[in-house]
Order: C-alpha cells, then sequence, then structure tokens
C-alpha cells in the first residue's frame, strides 16, 4: 500500500509546523501543542480509520480529538508526527495521497447524504469524485487552503448555508435533478448565494473543473504579479469582486441549463441541531442517532466507543457534522435502546436541547494567538452549571467567540459571547439591526466578567422560559421583541 506515497519519501521525513492555516502535512503551532488538521471529504470516517487514529493521537497527542466546524477533525500532539505516522495516515485514507492538496479545504456534504428520504439526490458519489480529482491535480496546490466545495442533495439537514466559495443545491425541473449554482459573493462567513445557473449532473465535475482552473490562472497572476504572498493566496471572492460574477460564468457558458430555478425552502421547521436525536432513515427499518459532541471535542476512550457502536450495530463508519457533532448510522429498529444506552454511558447526550447542543466554541488563547479568552473553558462552566440548575424545552445556540474572527460559527447566533479581554466579553443577543460592522447581534453587554457568565445564563435563559409568548417562540424571536434596558433590568433583579 505503500506505492502512492513513494514520492512522498523524497521530500518530507517529518510533519511541518509552520502553517498559518494547519492541515496534516503542514501543521500549527500552538499553546496547547502541534494542531493538525485532518479532511474527510464529506465528514466520512470508518471504524477502521478510527482505530489507526487512535493509536496515534494515544501516542503522541493530548487523548483528545475535536471536530471542526468544517466537519474535518484536529488533534493535538506534542511533538511533529513522523513519517511512519503519515504515511499510515494516507494508506489508511486519512490523509491524500498527494501531500501538495491535502491542506485543500474539506468537501462538505449533508451528513445525512444518501440516508435521507427529502434528499433529490445521494451527492456523496460527487464528493468522491471531485476528491479524486484533485489528487489528480497538484498544480491546484497554490489555491488558497481555504477553497471550499459544498454539495446540497436537498436533504432536511441543509448546508447550502455553510460558507463555502462554490455550492451546488440539487433542485427538481420536470421530473430531471440538476444542481443550482451558488458562490460565495458576500464577506466571510456569509452563505453562498444562487448565481442563476443550473447545472445538469452529469456536467457537474467539468464545470467545477473549469471554475477551478480559471480560479487557478487567476491566483498565478496575482502571485506572478507579487499581488499576494504565497502564504495568502486570494480567495476566491477576490476573484469575483475583481473581475465580476458575469466574467467568471463565462468559463461555462455551454454548461448551463435554461430553467426557472425553483425557490429554495428553509431547514426543517426552523429549529437548530435538527439532525441530533433518533430519525429514520430512507432504508426500511433502519435509523440514525446524532450524538452531542460537548464543545465538539471527544476523548480517545469516546471516539474508540463510538465507531464500536457504528462497527456493531450501524454501518461501520461515522459522520461529523458541520455543526460538530456526529451521526451513527443504519441501526437497526431493535438496536436503538442499546444503542442510546451505550452513547449515554460514553459522557454523551443525543438530545437537540441539551446544553451542550446548544454550544458552539473557538479554541480559546491555549489554542489560538487571535484569542482574548479561554472560551473552551468558560464555555464548559455555562454548560455545566446549565445542566444542573435549569432544563430546556426548546433549542438554544450560544457561540462563544475568542475574538471578532467568529471561527467557530460564522452564521448568526442567538447569543455570542465574543472575548473582550482576558476575563471579559462583550454579549450580544438576537438580530442586529444596524448600518455598522457589527453582526453578532445587539449588544446586551460591553464588558461582562467570564466567571460570572453561568449565573447570567441561568437568568437569561429563565427570563426566556417563563415569558415567552408560547412554547414554540424561539429564543431569537423573543429577544428581538425585548428592550434591552428593560430586559437588563430584569436580569439584575431576576
Amino acid at each position: 500500500m505503500r506505492a502512492t506515497s513513494i514520492f512522498f519519501l523524497e521530500y518530507s521525513q517529518l510533519q511541518s509546523t509552520t502553517a498559518i492555516c494547519p492541515s496534516l502535512f503542514n501543521a500549527a503551532t500552538a499553546q496547547d501543542g502541534i494542531l493538525s488538521r485532518i479532511r474527510l471529504p464529506a465528514g466520512l470516517i470508518t471504524s477502521k480509520q478510527c482505530e489507526v487514529l487512535l493509536g496515534v493521537v494515544n501516542r503522541f497527542g493530548n487523548g483528545e480529538i475535536q471536530i471542526t466546524n468544517r466537519a474535518n477533525l484536529q488533534i493535538r500532539t506534542s511533538q511533529a508526527l513522523i513519517e511512519e505516522v503519515l504515511l499510515d495516515f494516507q494508506d489508511y485514507g486519512l490523509a491524500s495521497s498527494t501531500e501538495s492538496t491535502d491542506g485543500l479545504r474539506n468537501m462538505m456534504a449533508s451528513p445525512s447524504a444518501g440516508i435521507d428520504a427529502q434528499a433529490k439526490i445521494n451527492t456523496i458519489p460527487l464528493v468522491k469524485a471531485w476528491n479524486f480529482y484533485l489528487l489528480q491535480h497538484p498544480e491546484l496546490t497554490i489555491l488558497s487552503n481555504k477553497f471550499s466545495i459544498c454539495f446540497d442533495g436537498g436533504e432536511a439537514i441543509r448546508v447550502s448555508d455553510r460558507p463555502n466559495d462554490i455550492c451546488l443545491v440539487a433542485v427538481e425541473i420536470n421530473d430531471q435533478i440538476y444542481f443550482d449554482l451558488h458562490l460565495g459573493l458576500g464577506d466571510r462567513g456569509d452563505s453562498p448565494a444562487s448565481v442563476n445557473v443550473l447545472i445538469s449532473q452529469n456536467q457537474v465535475l467539468e464545470v467545477l473543473a473549469a471554475l477551478t482552473e480559471f480560479y487557478r490562472e487567476y491566483t498565478q497572476q496575482k502571485l506572478e504579479q507579487k499581488t499576494h504572498s504565497r502564504s495568502r493566496p486570494p480567495r476566491l471572492r477576490e476573484l469575483l469582486h475583481d473581475w465580476g460574477v458575469d466574467r467568471y460564468l463565462q468559463v461555462i457558458e455551454k454548461y448551463k441549463f435554461r430553467g426557472e430555478i425553483p425557490p429554495s425552502h428553509p431547514c426543517k421547521g426552523g429549529r437548530i441541531n435538527q439532525h441530533l436525536g433518533i430519525h429514520p432513515q430512507k432504508q426500511s427499518g433502519l435509523f440514525y442517532i446524532g450524538v452531542v459532541i460537548p464543545l465538539g471535542r471527544l476523548t480517545s476512550q469516546q471516539l474508540a466507543g463510538l465507531a464500536n457502536l457504528a462497527k456493531h450495530y450501524g454501518g461501520g463508519a461515522l459522520r461529523l457534522t458541520p455543526w460538530q457533532n456526529l451521526l451513527i448510522t443504519d441501526i437497526a429498529e431493535a438496536d436503538l435502546e442499546q444503542v442510546t444506552q451505550e452513547i449515554l454511558n460514553l459522557g454523551l447526550y443525543i438530545l437537540d436541547h441539551h446544553p451542550y447542543a446548544a454550544i458552539a466554541a473557538c479554541s480559546g488563547y491555549k489554542g489560538c494567538k487571535s484569542a482574548f479568552t479561554d472560551t473552551q473553558a468558560d464555555a464548559k462552566a455555562i454548560a455545566s452549571h446549565l445542566e444542573k440548575c435549569m432544563q430546556l424545552d426548546y433549542p438554544i445556540n450560544l457561540h462563544f467567540s475568542g475574538c471578532d474572527k467568529s471561527c467557530a460559527q460564522h452564521h448568526a447566533s442567538d447569543i455570542a459571547l465574543v472575548g473582550k479581554d482576558s476575563e471579559s466579553y462583550r454579549i450580544y443577543v438576537g438580530d442586529y439591526v444596524g448600518d455598522g460592522e457589527i453582526s453578532f447581534g445587539r449588544e446586551l453587554y460591553a464588558e461582562y466578567a467570564a466567571h460570572e457568565l453561568p449565573q447570567l445564563m441561568e437568568r437569561l435563559l429563565n427570563i426566556y422560559q417563563s415569558q415567552r409568548q408560547n412554547p414554540e417562540q424561539s429564543f431569537r424571536e423573543f429577544v428581538n421583541q425585548c428592550n434591552l434596558q428593560e430586559l437588563r433590568e430584569v436580569i439584575s433583579h431576576a
């Protein structure tokens, strides 16, 4: 199996640790260790791959594995990974057989692709085909490591709103399936927008290849002009702003299908974390369970336990989600109770309104030089406090960000806590309605002590659950109607 990696032996005996945006072959150095990111197309990882990964984590790492908001995995090790480990990762599909393209961002798909009865098409084959194309084209290594492709098959668990450079969204027209082309036209973190171009199924890879080659040529030109350093090639959105969407789309003119694009539909029920819990699959008699992963972090024992459940009761693989949770699929109805209990025994949860299901947090200052606060510890403190003192009856989304970059969660949250300094946060709620650049929400507090956050969240959420108009009113709907000064006064007396 080493044949695919012969070229790699010639160039590298040890993992590089100089990256700004880490990958497996070029990791980043942080306060809490050397950070390596493992890209898993569509977030799929088999039980055997988990076994290989756990061997490395237990030997070199801190016993912890993190799921990212692109359904990748991150590990932290005490030293750079050696040649033997990197080759093993290549052999078992945990690393690209082409080192140069391993750093390109993961291909995203719905975690329920292929098992969702609502889906118009199974996008997993497209993900695999595009990944194979990247392996055959190492010249694409000059592209930004953040170049990202997404395939949305119309599942109930949608991913078309996730930040991506290019997103293909399945639509049905006259009993035929096409893909509506979306491009990342906005600012960092914005959802891609439709450009009113339809692509037939059998031309998807040709279209992606043409769009990517045009982007590569643009990148090459900018690098030759020295308008960008090699450490930061231009993003695709820079091309779109520079040359315009129409010029970019000219390269795929011959592939475009003319037709009226049907309107998109919102996620099922508008509820967050709808993938958590037990759900029937389109395959008769089979179910999947969405598992809450606290702050996206698993111990090696927990990952081993989940991989074992997938092997003995499921389809032999775990599906990571862009919400830093995971699915165990293909479970027979007779085994649901047993699998659920074993998940709970691992110290994990499946309820979409559990406090840990509500919280997303970046690495904090221990894992990122830009962060001011220890977001992981502060988020755990809130979740542990809420778990003991109250019962959430409707899903909530709290987002911890150690700085203004908002790396852990680009989309809007119900409550955003943004690091101000080492001991305090700015707190935002609901939707921001103004002309400024801040988009975290409406500012509830300009500064709030980190150690007082658990009690604040308890009071704020109790006010919501006791004063909302009806049980189905979301926190965002509730707080958007509130006068914030009056809300602060109610909180202070709660």
